[in-house]
């Protein structure tokens, strides 16, 4: 018995019909559905009877429903036209696929494959044509875009991308509104918007051997957005640098620069770096989005201990404050989040930076250019002439700086600043390697502080692992040398959570936060500093104060939920391995 004889059964269509409509389909004009809606057959009854012929579940979508790009992103659209199955959501880890060709064992062959890719199984639904064809209207995103500009030999299109030229070369009141008068000029504006509504925090345009890929850089990781054809690779580049006012016929070596754009009502600043490979010219621009609200120390993900340690560092009158840890990492951030807690309207703040990354109100912020000698160095003297109480400095890169920021805390300023190591710990032992005597950075260094990204986990999914067995013991060794009397304020878990994707949040996690470890002066660490500044010694005092790893930290908040397992066992010392109901997800 086929769809239609179910439909004659239920008395839907008279037995005559059965063969008009065979013969229709059979010629090839029209599908079944389309033959029995044109004769009033309703959408719900038709779906219904094809589900009980094939044997698997119908779905209908609501009129409003959309499907996420986090969603749609598990299926290609070229796979989705061709094979006739769309992605519909993900439910308990769960891929849910729509089709409206359950025989094609092409299609199952191909979602067995992207199984595999994923990670995730698939639950396979009934759905009408209509809403296939609605859920592939949904993957007019980047790739739809991008797509039509690609095709277009000639167009004129005002996007709502106003771009800026870069600061220091803009005539003073000049602002235009660039008509998007080439596909190419469409293309990089339609990539910086999705980028942005994506919360990317970097773009990567990068030539491979035959095309160019785009990806986009979120809550640390890389995911390939667009696929670009190769011969659009020095039009895409060249736009980019006449926005960056770079140098349009120099391919041989780095260039940076940046610009700015106005993005749905807001101001967005891009830092520009193209790179020469085998291939053609990289380019990579960091996103840095001019925020509404100021990023305070609670945003960050600092807990109540860390936050008070460093409240009670920037109220003090002079000294030096050191934050460490590599690039990409929020130390600029945490320096940003640093100056909004000073009182910027009675004292005199000044920066260093390279770049300006964020303007902040009330302190005077100027950016270092090395290629005309004005450095971190030769502009840390010009600003000890500017009568300052607070100094920021972007980065300590040399003997001359340190030395430099040191005499400045040595005559009463406040210096923030962040340099190079692994750990908060290795500041000390880095500052001696640099040149600079302990008996200078024992009164002068009032904190050191290192931290990390991690992802934050989605509150509403996660799977559930009990704090026992291998985790347990790695958590007890971890914290075995911590005196009684910050033992006793640890979190206790039974459950921690590891990364699992839910309907709302298809990676699993959302965003990020920063993992902390901080050590405040204190006079038993000066007198290590004076006598014996490694890092074993300075380990030792510092714990016996109280001292918590990165790691630790991180321990802390995946007992709190806050981050998944898996993030805090990449943060180095023991790890520990999954529990096997946990892989089976």
């Amino acid at each position: 018995m086929d769809v239609l004889s179910l439909l004659a059964d239920k008395r839907l269509i008279d037995t005559a019909a059965v063969a008009a409509i065979k013969e229709e389909v059979a010629s090839g004009g029209k599908t079944i559905e389309q033959a029995l809606l044109d004769r009033g057959i309703s959408a719900e009854d038709i779906l219904s009877a094809r589900g009980e012929y094939y044997q698997i579940p119908t779905r209908a979508l609501p009129a409003e429903s959309s499907v996420p790009y986090e969603v749609l992103r598990y299926v290609p659209e070229e796979s989705a036209r061709h094979y006739h199955f769309v992605p519909l959501s993900v439910d308990e880890g769960v891929l849910e696929v729509g089709t409206t060709d359950p025989d094609n064992l092409e299609a199952t062959e191909a979602l067995n494959f992207i199984a595999s890719k994923t990670g995730l199984p698939y639950k396979l639904f009934l759905i009408s044509d209509e809403d296939f064809n609605r859920v592939i209207t949904m993957y007019k995103g980047l790739t739809g875009e991008v797509g039509q500009a690609l095709m277009e030999l000639q167009t004129t299109i005002e996007d709502d991308v106003q771009m800026e030229e870069t600061p220091q070369e803009k005539p003073v009141g000049s602002a235009t509104q660039i008509k998007e008068d080439a596909p190419v000029t469409k293309i990089v504006a339609t990539i910086l918007r999705y980028a942005v509504d994506g919360k990317a925090s970097d773009i990567h345009i990068e030539p491979v051997r035959e095309e160019l890929k785009v990806r986009f850089r979120v809550d640390g990781v890389l995911h390939t957005s667009l696929r670009l054809p190769k011969n659009v690779e020095r039009a895409v580049a060249a736009r980019i640098k006449v926005l960056s006012s770079l140098k349009l016929d120099e391919r041989r070596k780095p260039q940076d620069g940046r610009f700015s754009a106005t993005i749905d009502g807001r101001r967005i600043d891009f830092r520009v770096s193209t790179f020469p490979t085998y291939h053609g010219e990289k380019v990579v621009m960091r996103i840095l989005d001019r925020k509404d609200e100021a990023v305070t120390l609670e945003s960050l993900g600092m807990g109540a201990d860390h936050i008070k340690i460093l409240r009670e560092s920037i109220r003090k009158p002079y000294g030096i404050i050191i934050i460490s840890g590599p690039t990409g990492s929020g130390k600029s951030t945490t320096l940003y989040a640093m100056l909004e807690e000073l009182d910027r309207e009675g004292l005199n703040v000044v920066s260093l930076e390279d770049p300006v990354e964020y303007d902040v109100p009330g302190v005077s912020q100027s950016q270092v250019k090395p290629e005309i000698g004005y450095t971190f160095a030769s502009g840390l003297r010009s600003i000890l002439r500017q009568d300052p109480d607070i100094i920021m400095v972007g980065e300590i890169r040399d003997k001359e700086t340190a030395q430099l920021a040191v005499q400045a805390a040595l005559t009463g300023h406040l210096v923030l600043s962040t340099l190079h190591t692994n750990n908060a710990i290795g500041v000390v032992p880095r500052l001696v390697d640099m040149g600079i005597d302990p008996f200078l950075i024992a009164p002068t260094l009032i904190l050191t502080m290192a931290q990390r990204l991690v992802r934050r986990r989605c509150q509403d999914g996660g799977v559930p692992m009990p704090v026992s067995g291998a985790l347990q013991e790695m958590i007890e060794n971890q914290f075995k040398d911590l005196p009684a009397e910050f033992k006793k304020k640890l979190p206790k878990a039974e459950t921690a959570y590891g990364i699992a994707p839910t309907p709302t949040c298809t990676s699993g996690t959302k965003g990020r936060l920063g993992v902390f470890e901080m050590i405040p002066s204190s006079k038993e660490l000066e007198r290590v500093i004076l006598t014996h500044p490694i890092e074993e010694e300075l380990y030792k005092v510092a714990r016996a104060a109280g001292f918590m790893t990165m790691k630790e930290d991180a321990i802390i908040k995946m007992l709190q939920g806050t981050i998944p397992f898996e993030e805090m066992n990449t943060l180095g010392g023991e790890l520990v391995e999954e529990p096997e109901a946990h892989i089976a997800q």
